[in-house]
């Protein structure tokens, strides 16, 4: 059974950074898509960004590109998510996410709920204006 941990939210000023880190556990992640989503109150959950584990495929919302940087340490089974500039409309719970997916569908097809099926329990990151 997949198991995330994520780390590393906390509260930050406008045009600041935060990086996000995600633990996995549970079993050997080749062809799996790590993913993060966000969550502000009231909203639905939306996509941020993903990577492929076994290349340097990646995935980003367009609220995210040039700001935000997703990426992975395999021997450490850790995925980050380095975020500058932050604008207060980053304010989130933000969770990591993970789905088998060997055969690379595209953005589209990673950012919607239901794509994944492995999530974690959330860290909350705040930006004050």
């Amino acid at each position: 059974q997949v198991q995330l941990v994520e780390s590393g939210g906390g509260l930050v000023q406008a045009g600041g950074s935060l990086r996000l880190s995600c633990t996995a556990s549970g079993r050997t992640f080749g062809g799996y898509v790590m993913g993060w989503f966000r969550q502000a109150p009231g909203k639905e959950r939306e996509f941020v960004s993903g990577i492929r584990w076994s290349s340097d495929t990646t995935y980003y919302a367009d609220s995210v590109k040039g700001r935000f940087t997703i990426s992975r340490d395999n021997a450490k089974n850790t995925v980050y998510l380095q975020m500058n500039s932050l604008k207060p409309e980053d304010t989130a719970v933000y969770y990591c996410a993970a789905v088998r997916s060997p055969v690379n569908r595209g953005t589209y097809y990673y950012a919607h709920l239901a794509t994944w099926d492995a999530w974690g329990q959330g860290t909350q990151v705040t930006v004050s204006s």
